[in-house]
Protein backbone atom coordinates (compact mmCIF):
# COMPACT_ATOMS: atom_id res chain seq x y z
CA UNK A 1 0.00 0.00 0.00
CA UNK A 2 1.23 3.39 -0.77
CA UNK A 3 1.72 6.31 1.34
CA UNK A 4 -1.45 8.57 1.47
CA UNK A 5 -1.27 12.36 1.34
CA UNK A 6 -3.90 13.80 3.33
CA UNK A 7 -5.44 17.57 3.81
CA UNK A 8 -7.87 19.22 5.66
CA UNK A 9 -10.93 17.99 3.87
CA UNK A 10 -9.45 14.20 3.45
CA UNK A 11 -7.98 13.67 6.68
CA UNK A 12 -11.61 13.16 8.39
CA UNK A 13 -12.56 10.12 6.07
CA UNK A 14 -8.69 8.51 4.97
CA UNK A 15 -7.43 8.82 8.67
CA UNK A 16 -10.46 9.08 11.22
CA UNK A 17 -13.03 7.03 9.97
CA UNK A 18 -10.43 4.61 8.93
CA UNK A 19 -11.13 0.63 10.24
CA UNK A 20 -7.49 -0.02 10.43
CA UNK A 21 -4.55 2.23 12.66
CA UNK A 22 -3.18 4.86 10.71
CA UNK A 23 0.19 6.52 10.92
CA UNK A 24 -0.02 10.11 10.10
CA UNK A 25 3.48 12.16 9.08
CA UNK A 26 3.03 15.37 9.55
CA UNK A 27 5.81 16.76 7.72
CA UNK A 28 7.07 19.53 5.99
CA UNK A 29 9.20 19.94 2.56
CA UNK A 30 11.75 22.53 3.94
CA UNK A 31 12.56 19.84 6.97
CA UNK A 32 15.76 18.02 6.57
CA UNK A 33 15.17 15.20 9.19
CA UNK A 34 11.43 14.95 7.64
CA UNK A 35 12.93 14.21 3.89
CA UNK A 36 15.56 11.67 5.51
CA UNK A 37 12.57 9.82 7.59
CA UNK A 38 10.55 9.75 3.69
CA UNK A 39 11.98 6.45 2.69
CA UNK A 40 11.15 4.63 5.44
CA UNK A 41 8.02 5.85 5.72
CA UNK A 42 7.28 4.68 2.24
CA UNK A 43 9.31 1.24 3.24
CA UNK A 44 6.37 1.23 5.78
CA UNK A 45 3.82 1.53 4.17
CA UNK A 46 4.18 -0.72 1.54
CA UNK A 47 4.78 -3.48 4.01
CA UNK A 48 1.22 -2.69 5.38
CA UNK A 49 -0.30 -5.26 3.78
CA UNK A 50 -3.58 -4.00 4.62
CA UNK A 51 -2.95 -4.15 8.55
CA UNK A 52 -2.69 -0.33 9.19
CA UNK A 53 -2.68 2.84 6.54
CA UNK A 54 -0.20 5.24 6.34
CA UNK A 55 -0.42 8.92 5.79
CA UNK A 56 0.97 12.35 5.10
CA UNK A 57 0.23 15.73 6.21
CA UNK A 58 2.33 18.76 4.97
CA UNK A 59 2.21 20.97 7.66
CA UNK A 60 2.30 24.12 5.50
CA UNK A 61 -0.87 23.16 3.32
CA UNK A 62 -3.12 21.81 6.73
CA UNK A 63 -3.12 24.67 8.60
CA UNK A 64 -6.50 23.14 10.88
CA UNK A 65 -4.65 19.71 11.00
CA UNK A 66 -1.82 21.28 13.15
CA UNK A 67 -4.36 23.32 14.96
CA UNK A 68 -5.81 20.63 15.76
CA UNK A 69 -3.42 17.98 16.88
CA UNK A 70 -0.87 21.02 18.29
CA UNK A 71 1.85 19.98 15.92
CA UNK A 72 4.83 21.82 16.90
CA UNK A 73 7.62 20.56 15.59
CA UNK A 74 8.37 18.18 12.21
CA UNK A 75 8.69 15.01 11.65
CA UNK A 76 5.54 14.14 14.12
CA UNK A 77 4.23 10.58 13.92
CA UNK A 78 0.68 9.76 15.26
CA UNK A 79 -0.88 6.63 15.21
CA UNK A 80 -4.72 7.30 15.60
CA UNK A 81 -7.22 3.94 15.78
CA UNK A 82 -10.87 4.45 16.01
CA UNK A 83 -10.34 8.25 15.36
CA UNK A 84 -8.37 8.85 18.52
CA UNK A 85 -4.50 9.65 18.45
CA UNK A 86 -3.16 7.05 20.81
CA UNK A 87 0.55 7.56 19.88
CA UNK A 88 3.44 10.17 18.85
CA UNK A 89 6.56 10.32 18.05
CA UNK A 90 8.75 13.50 17.53
CA UNK A 91 12.00 14.06 15.41
CA UNK A 92 13.81 11.30 13.91
CA UNK A 93 12.41 8.17 14.43
CA UNK A 94 14.09 3.67 14.10
CA UNK A 95 11.91 1.94 11.79
CA UNK A 96 11.65 -0.55 15.01
CA UNK A 97 10.53 2.77 16.81
CA UNK A 98 7.89 3.20 14.06
CA UNK A 99 6.91 -0.51 14.25
CA UNK A 100 6.54 -0.47 17.90
CA UNK A 101 4.39 2.72 18.04
CA UNK A 102 1.76 0.57 15.05
CA UNK A 103 2.11 -2.47 17.55
CA UNK A 104 3.95 -4.50 14.77
CA UNK A 105 6.73 -6.39 14.72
Amino acid sequence: MAVIEVNDSTFKTEVLHSSVPVLVDFFATWCGPCQMLAPLIEEIASESGGRYKVCKADVDQTPELVRQYRIMSVPTLAVIVNGQEVRRLIGGQSREQILAALDIQ
